[in-house]
Parts: C-alpha cells; sequence; structure tokens
C-alpha cells in the first residue's frame, strides 16, 4: 500500500475477507488502513465478527450508516478495490457517495499474498487431499458396468462430507466411454459400460481449502488405444511432478509437457492449461499455463496441479492430476492414490 500510494483497501470478496481477518460468515467488508484494520459488518454478525476477527475494530451499519458512510469518516483520498469482484453499481456507488475519491485495483495486492500457502495452510490442504483420497478408494469397487455417473458422484460427496469436508462441487466431473472426451463433463445418468474408460475429476473444500485430484480408470481389459494414451499422460505428468521447484515458470512447466504429448502424436488432443493454483479458492493464482498468469516465477509455499490431459471425439480421454507442493527445494505431491492404469474387473 505504502509503494502504491493506496491510503486504504476495501476487501469483500468472501475468500479474501477470510483470508485476511478470519470471518467466515456472508456479510462484511475489511477495511485496512495504514493505522488500523477495520471488520465492517451489521448487527447480524457483530458477536461473531468480535471473536473471529481479533485484531481488527468491529464497526457495525445500520440502514443510515453504510460502509460509504464509514470510508468518508476516513477521509481517505485513495482507495483500493479487488476490481475482478466489485460490481458496476458497487463502483457507482463509490463515485457517487465519495466524489473525489481516487480508486485504485489492488486485487493482486492480495493475490500475491494468498500465493504463498504457510505450514497451517498446507496442513489443510492436506488433509483436503486425504480425504479425497480416501473417498476415490471407497468408489472404486463400485464402477462397474450397469451403475450410473450420477451414482458415482452422489457416493462421493457423501463419503467425503462424511470424513469432514464442508463442500464439494454441486455435481463432480464423471465422464465415461465416450463422454471421457469432455475435459468437464459433468456427470449424468449416463450407465458405465464394460470397455470405458472413466474419469473422476474429484476435490473437496476442508476447512476452507480445496483439494482437486483427477485418476481415470477403464472398466475391463484396456484395449491398445487406451493403454497408448494412458501412458502418455502418466510419463508426461510423471515428468513435470519431477521438475517443479521454486524458480520455474507456470509457463515453462506447461510448455514441457505439450512438447512431451506433441512429440507422442496428440498436441491437438491437449487443449487446456497444465495446472491452475489451488488453495482457498479451486482455482488460483499461479497457473502453469501458456498465459501472462504462467508468467510467475513458482515460490515456496505456491500449491498448484499438474494435469495433462488427451481428449479424442468419439474416443475418450485421459487425466490425470495431483496437487502439488512446492517446497524449498522442490516438490511434495500432496495427492496419494494409484496413478498407474486401473483395469477394474
Amino acid at each position: 500500500m505504502n509503494q502504491t500510494g493506496i491510503e486504504a483497501v476495501l476487501v469483500f470478496k468472501p475468500e479474501n475477507r477470510k483470508y485476511l481477518s478470519g470471518f467466515s460468515g456472508s456479510s462484511g467488508y475489511v477495511v485496512l488502513t495504514a493505522a488500523e484494520n477495520y471488520f465492517v459488518t451489521d448487527f447480524r454478525y457483530e458477536e461473531q465478527a468480535a471473536a473471529e476477527c481479533p485484531g481488527f475494530t468491529i464497526k457495525i451499519t445500520d440502514p443510515g450508516y453504510t460502509v460509504f458512510s464509514f470510508l468518508k469518516e476516513l477521509g481517505i483520498k485513495s482507495l483500493g478495490i479487488e476490481e475482478g469482484y466489485a460490481s458496476v453499481s458497487f463502483k457507482e456507488k463509490l463515485d457517487d457517495l465519495l466524489p473525489g475519491l481516487q480508486v485504485r485495483h489492488a486485487e493482486d495486492l492480495i493475490k500475491g499474498l494468498r500465493m504463498r500457502k504457510d505450514e497451517q495452510e498446507a496442513a489443510l490442504i492436506r488433509k483436503a487431499c486425504e480425504i479425497t483420497d480416501a473417498a476415490l478408494s471407497q468408489v472404486l469397487g463400485m464402477i462397474k458396468p450397469g451403475i450410473s455417473e450420477r451414482e458415482i458422484s452422489t457416493e462421493l460427496q457423501y463419503y467425503m462430507k462424511k470424513r469432514g469436508a464442508e463442500a464439494t462441487p454441486d455435481t463432480f466431473i464423471i465422464a465415461s466411454g465416450a463422454r471421457a472426451s469432455l475435459p468437464h463433463g459433468k456427470a449424468t445418468d449416463k450407465l458405465i459400460e464394460k470397455g470405458d474408460f472413466v474419469t473422476l475429476d474429484i476435490g473437496c473444500r476442508y476447512q476452507g481449502y480445496w483439494s482437486d485430484m483427477t485418476r481415470t480408470v477403464v472398466v475391463g481389459k484396456a484395449s491398445e488405444k487406451q493403454r497408448e494414451i494412458y501412458d502418455i499422460v502418466f510419463n508426461a505428468q510423471a515428468k513435470i511432478n519431477g521438475i517443479l521447484r521454486p524458480g520455474i515458470l507456470g509457463a515453462d512447466a506447461d510448455r514441457i509437457a505439450r512438447e512431451y504429448i506433441s512429440r507422442a502424436g496428440y498436441g491437438a488432443e491437449f487443449g487446456h492449461g497444465l495446472g491452475h493454483g489451488l488453495g482457498m479458492e479451486m482455482h488460483e493464482l499461479p497457473r502453469l499455463a501458456q498465459t501472462e498468469e504462467g508468467n510467475i516465477l513458482l515460490e515456496p509455499g505456491a500449491v498448484v496441479t499438474n494435469e495433462p490431459g488427451i481428449y479424442i471425439k468419439g474416443f475418450g480421454g485421459v487425466r490425470i492430476e495431483d496437487d502439488v507442493l512446492i517446497t524449498d527445494d522442490g516438490c511434495e505431491i500432496l495427492c496419494s492414490s494409484p496413478k498407474e492404469l486401473i483395469e477394474l474387473d
């Protein structure tokens, strides 16, 4: 804030709000100044904010005293906001109620902090991964001809929540047979058939932090073609796990995996980025991709996914995904589920 000349920062995206203050409720604003930290909320959350936000002065709003009233009281001339989250109407209210206020972009300040997980955050992601590993092990035995993708998704959700997950996606990516060529093929009522590839992209949130893991299995004996593309993805994924470390660009990791798959003849069938950051959101910085967000050097504490894939229309596809913690001298693979091709009887 000092370097950018911002006098105060206003934060209300739920993940950023909780990261900075500890508040787990659904309504409130973090306001940070050089002199003091404030948490602004209404009477419903007064006691909760006092308990969850140590080090913050709590300000309570009402219909006649809003967060805009409080900002006006501060007498600030410049305010940083989360430009990717604040709505047009919110910005218009700032312009209308606080004329002359310089509104600046501050989202990158928070993103930079959240990229580097401390040991407590890493431990929560490990626990989310443990729950996910256990859930996959639990459902592998039920994947057989005649069961639907939706039944598998429902069983996974039930098991994860029973083990302590506070949330899962509404529907997991469970794509079987020819549908496995859909990178984001949500579970449907399609029944599993013998010979199907089944891609399971699953994860859960544990005390605010997400896991995100993908495994692909075959129902019955794998064909020569299935084994060929599986081995290519398996080797590409293992290659990247072996090079992830501090100082590497996410874009370079993506390029190495892409070149490997392209040399094997399937470059056109790998159309998404290699991976993304993981934490309080399922997708956050940094990225392993040929994008601006991929031009970020990985640092110790970053958690990223490594998920190459091959998707062939009308045939099916394979993706293998791990969650990876960047350490001081390399990386730690947080997912322990087997990655060798599983053929289910």
